[in-house]
């Protein structure tokens, strides 16, 4: 690399780290998810215990605690804020996206590694789900880490040691994975090699995988936390490994059943602005591999994306950002191609996004159609010139990609459409926090910070907002509630109150109490002779007191 163009490289990186990081505190928690793994890793902190996770006080298996301890840690280190809460996936993400640049570098060349990084970079499912506080963009990067892994150790020219050292790395990161999310982060892998193995019928390729000496590397990592924790709750293994794995795959006890072809438009969706890209890259691309190698990476990654697609599709249980390990994967066969392909080819795939971005600034003038009285006009119209600068983002950047590619200048085009694709997802996802009143408890949390007093019991009837124990540092007390919360509430049924009576008694007789719920319930207890004067109300929800008068902050 020559001085001039590592300055340039340089400078993209900073640039793209710089819009990626900008935005972590910009915006309040969302429900449900953002503030459910905020809470769960604000307890784990709190307590110090980093054996059993505990969602509002309560026992909560559904995954593997990794995300928690990083977050944990995050908050110790850093304090409790949203920007820590988000510090891990979005780490995740910029690592993801370093891991596509450098593999891709080393297996597909310089020019097409270099190209398949930008590519990440500005795929909207990439950087949508950094920026936010789910599992899903840790458990992508363990995933790709060991797909980089996996190729670097599979190439023809690997000696036996660059063989054995990448496939034992490949077989930790799956461990990474399965302590993110689960036997997902070995099914998947799994699957794709088995899916290799039938397309290329090399059954030799077994062989070089390590097998014995991988399965020890994962025990190793990852069973002393499944043993501690099942010796702490001999109830953990049957939930997490039945329910949580098989009934949750095969059934519908989630909730969450979408039909097969569920996925479809959000793969198309989320490759965005390089969509038109995507489809031409895989479509085939192992025709590109040379001919008599011994180890074909795009057709390994075509197998890849093939079964996360299939596995997912196929489940009782489907949520969007399930098919994020898909990317990586495209951006790396995106960048090859665009190493092979003219100019013109990528001057029409900027020219494709130019309509998409005038229709998004349509919707952005008119986003408050949508509004409701849970999420009422003023929101949404506070939330348009966000949408609009958006759109505005990708109509520039295609323009300019469009003159650059026209000049045959493809890097610089490539990277004008990325960094206008991240500017603009980054634009909607910080705009996104003009709706929080409605979507996050950090206005109502607002209302009574400081105002409510230890000693006195916050109760959540019939309802649980995710993200307000994080904003009150404090739990609740859930009344005629649930949910996902159900299992450990049979091991530990004196932690919530069961009947709506039984919360009544119990209000009447404590000297002090608050309580979130519904206005409609509230009006509803207040018939009923209860003294609850609101404190803190938002489009959702209020908090009341008992009563206001007799509360001292």
């Amino acid at each position: 690399m020559t001085a001039g163009r590592g300055r340039i490289v340089a400078v993209l990186v900073a640039l793209i780290a710089i819009v990626w990081f900008a935005n972590l505190d910009a915006r309040r928690l969302i429900r449900p998810d953002e503030g459910r793994y905020a809470e769960l890793a604000r307890e784990m902190a709190e307590t110090g215990d980093w054996i059993t996770p505990r969602l509002n006080g309560i026992k909560y298996f559904e995954k593997p605690p990794l995300q928690y301890w990083i977050t944990a840690g995050a908050y110790r280190a850093f304090g409790v804020d949203e920007w820590t809460a988000r510090l891990w996936p979005a780490t995740a993400g910029a690592l993801t996206v370093l891991l596509v640049w450098r593999t891709g570098r080393r297996q597909f060349g310089t020019v097409a590694g270099d190209r398949a990084g930008l590519v990440a970079a500005g795929m909207l499912w990439m950087a949508a789900n950094a920026h936010l506080n789910t599992l899903d963009m840790g458990f992508t990067f363990w995933l790709i880490a060991g797909v980089a892994a996996f190729l670097t150790a599979q190439r023809d020219h690997a000696t036996d040691r660059e063989r054995r050292n990448g496939m034992w790395l490949a077989w930790a990161a799956c461990a990474g994975a399965v302590m993110s999310k689960g036997l997902a982060g070995l099914v998947l892998p799994g699957g794709a090699i088995f899916f290799y193995l039938l397309a290329s019928r090399d059954w030799k390729f077994l062989g070089r995988l390590h097998l014995l000496s991988g399965v020890a590397i994962v025990l190793a990592l990852c069973a002393p936390w499944f043993v501690a924790v099942s010796i702490a709750n001999p109830e953990f293994p049957d939930f997490f490994f039945v329910r949580e794995h098989f009934q949750r795959y095969l059934t519908t006890v989630h909730r969450r059943t979408e039909p097969w072809w569920y996925f479809l438009p959000l793969l198309v969706a989320g490759t965005l602005p390089w969509t038109a890209l995507a489809a031409r890259s895989v479509w085939r691309p192992w025709r590109a591999d040379p001919v008599g190698a011994r180890f074909r990476p795009r057709l390994f990654l075509a197998c890849w994306c093939a079964f996360v697609l299939l596995f997912f599709s196929a489940s009782s249980s489907k949520l969007p950002s399930y098919i994020l390990p898909i990317f990586p994967a495209v951006a790396w066969l995106m960048g090859d191609r665009l190493d092979r392909t003219a100019p013109r080819a990528l001057m029409w795939t900027a020219a494709a996004m130019v309509p998409l971005a005038i229709a998004a600034g349509v919707i952005g003038l008119n986003a408050d159609r949508w509004a409701t009285k849970q999420t009422p006009v003023a929101l949404y119209q506070a939330f348009e010139p966000w949408i609009v600068a958006a759109a505005a983002s990708i109509m520039a950047g295609s323009l300019a990609a469009m003159w650059l590619a026209r000049r045959e200048r493809v890097t610089a085009a490539v990277a004008t459409l990325s960094i206008a694709g991240l500017v603009a997802w980054q634009l909607a996802i910080t705009g996104h926090d003009a709706l929080s009143p409605s979507f996050s408890s950090y206005q109502l949390a607002s209302q009574v910070r400081g105002k409510l007093r230890a000693e006195c019991p916050l109760y959540s009837v019939r309802t649980y907002e995710q993200t307000l124990p994080f904003y009150l540092g404090r739990t609740t007390t859930l009344v005629e509630f649930e949910d996902e919360m159900a299992f450990g509430l049979e091991r530990e049924p004196q932690l919530a109150v069961r009947r709506l009576d039984d919360f009544v008694a119990q209000w009447q007789a404590a000297p002090c109490a608050y309580a979130l719920l519904e206005p409609s319930l509230h009006d509803e207890l207040v018939a009923r002779g209860l003294r609850m004067d609101v404190m803190a109300r938002d489009t959702r929800r209020v908090i009341a007191g008992k009563p206001a008068t007799e509360i001292r902050p």
